[in-house]
């Protein structure tokens, strides 16, 4: 908890930025029944029957201080699913940073051992030179400020049936277009002070 408060306390820095991944899943529900328009009096009727159509993972990326996110839909959430994700961050959407520091949790799947099984030991350590793991205790997820970005998603755009993984991405690219053009940032106000006061109780001397 101290490691991830100090690295939420330190000024932006663009050559060393601080993201917060996370990983959601999205159930998709298709309608039995066409929805039926809103009218003078009543908003839009939706049958009450409908048809599973799976589920879908959602890896979410976020800086905090500079108002930028990144959401991918993927139909897995594997090793492969994150390596490739995290290297996607390093190369493509932070190609200019000598070092990321990455807040994330405790998954099976978040550990260095995954890059070098999946992309191969040279270009997993080629890459791993540029990210600084942080780790979410365990059962202290809340510490993660990506969960507040998938709160958002949530609320703002997958509050509602979508019925296939093309129209939830399609859906998902337009939310975060227009965050990251208003951009949106995530103001931590947990000190280390105040989780000293909150939590001593808990602390053994």
């Amino acid at each position: 908890m101290e490691d991830v408060l100090a690295v939420y306390a330190l000024p932006h820095d663009p050559l060393r930025p601080v993201v917060c991944m996370d990983e959601s899943s999205k159930q998709l529900i298709g309608e039995v029944q066409a929805p039926i328009g809103p009218a003078r009096g009543h908003g839009c009727l939706i049958d009450h029957e409908y048809v599973r159509n799976g589920v879908a993972e959602i890896f979410v990326e976020v800086e905090p201080l500079a108002g930028r996110r990144h959401v991918e839909i993927t139909e897995r959430r594997t090793r492969q699913d994150w390596a490739r994700f995290v290297k996607g961050m390093l190369d493509e959407r932070y190609p200019g940073a000598e070092k990321v520091r990455l807040v994330l949790d405790n998954l099976n799947t978040h550990f260095r051992k995954c890059f070098e099984d999946v992309l191969g030991v040279k270009v997993a350590h080629k890459l791993l030179r540029r990210v600084v793991f942080h780790y979410t205790p365990k059962h202290a997820s809340w510490l993660n400020m990506a969960e507040i970005e998938i709160g958002i998603l949530d609320r703002q755009c997958l509050n509602r049936r979508l019925p296939d993984r093309d129209t939830l991405a399609s859906e998902v690219d337009a939310w975060q277009g227009r965050r990251n053009n208003e951009r949106r940032r995530i103001e931590w106000m947990v000190s280390r002070q105040d989780a000293d006061l909150k939590m001593a109780r808990h602390y053994v001397s």
